[in-house]
């Protein structure tokens, strides 16, 4: 009865819809994680209890006051999320209705832009990627009837940033009919090219930001929109009434010290020396072709072996990311930058597998 009453009452929508398949849902026990570009620091911090018998904040100062002055932008320009994947769906339930808008994405990309338009039964339209992985900027801006314009700046999984000419074309282009959303997840990566301090410039530019990624904060699951203050008030009418709990805003607010943002760039120029040494082992290896760039804390690289080697690291306990579904994509998988240590032992792994195989390279 339960199961049809389901049927029943279910959008319809949602039925064809699969559930995320994560690989913690996939996998279990005793993996090196490089597959979804988790930092491999995990950086201590104090917690005060004191306060967790009462609703948080929506919107903590002290997590709005220090994002705002990291990023450059007035707080009035800021809405703090659970993770960007939040501000995603913010996005597209705030300024698309359902059965009826349009989001534009630009495959292969971030798979939640179209998971969140899918489950909120807003449609989406495509604009593949040229072959070097650069804006198809005249089909995009030959796409009429959409709201939301989503372009991931590094670009996740092919590691490529986004021309600052081809992103101001699109900016320009639809400065009166949509939304242009930059998801910067992977800026600290790339931060000479970040987009946060042109909202003056573009009304219609909104810039994603995460804590995920360069922070180490993934468990966290805090992110940041970046907007005019039209753009922050909208988000502002459909975001939860208490979506930043009390112990991840003591957490980031000690993260957004100067002290601990010093910290972090470090640890990002130790993760970028490390993606370079790993780039260049990987190209050594026989049959890997390096594909796209290495704006980011991960590699994409195609190999003829690509589902033995994955399934051959798993078994041995390390994950990384299959890619080969992903358009233009065929054969090639994504590996996070991790430790010194789990970079050696993916390369040692990656040569008993070739060894292994021999003749059949």
């Amino acid at each position: 009865m339960t199961s049809k009453l389901v049927d029943t009452l279910i959008n319809a929508n949602l039925v064809p819809l699969k559930p995320y398949e994560s690989a913690r849902r996939l996998f279990s026990g005793g993996q090196d994680w490089l597959n979804a570009n988790e930092s491999p620091f995990a950086n201590p911090y104090d917690i005060d209890s004191g306060n967790f018998n009462r609703y948080p904040s929506c919107q903590p100062h002290s997590v709005i006051n220090g994002y705002a002055d990291y990023a450059g932008v007035d707080k009035s320009q800021l809405i703090v999320t659970r993770g960007a994947d939040e501000g995603i769906e913010l996005l597209i339930r705030t300024f698309c209705t359902p059965g009826e808008d349009n989001i534009l994405i630009c495959p292969p990309t971030y798979g939640m832009y179209a998971i969140s338009a899918e489950t909120c039964d807003v449609g989406i339209k495509r604009v593949p990627l040229n072959d070097d992985f650069s804006l198809d900027v005249d089909g995009i801006c030959a796409t009429e009837s959409v709201n939301l314009v989503f372009i991931c700046a590094p670009n996740n999984p092919t590691g490529t940033q986004v021309s600052q000419a081809d992103l101001t074309a699109v900016l320009e282009h639809f400065a009166n009919t949509a939304l242009v959303v930059v998801d910067e997840a992977y800026i600290e990566f790339d931060i000479d090219n970040t987009w946060a301090t042109q909202l003056a410039a573009y009304p219609n530019l909104v810039v994603l930001r995460t804590l995920s990624k360069a922070f180490a904060l993934a468990g966290l699951r805090c992110g940041f929109t970046i907007a005019s203050e039209a753009i922050i008030q909208s988000l502002l009418k459909v975001i939860a009434p208490y979506p930043i709990p009390e112990p991840v805003a003591q957490i980031v607010a000690q993260a957004l010290t100067a002290e601990n943002i010093e910290r972090m760039q470090q640890q990002v120029a130790f993760l970028n020396e490390q993606r370079t040494t790993l780039q260049a082992e990987l190209a050594k290896r026989p049959g890997v072709a390096l594909v796209g760039d290495v704006k980011a804390n991960y590699i994409l690289f195609r190999h003829s072996h690509c589902a033995q080697i994955m399934q051959y690291l798993v078994s041995q306990g390390m994950l990384i990311r299959d890619q080969s579904k992903q358009l233009n994509l065929q054969d090639c998988l994504r590996v996070t930058i991790g430790s010194a240590e789990q970079n050696q032992r993916l390369l040692s792994l990656l040569d008993a597998y070739f060894e292994q195989a021999g003749a059949s390279l």
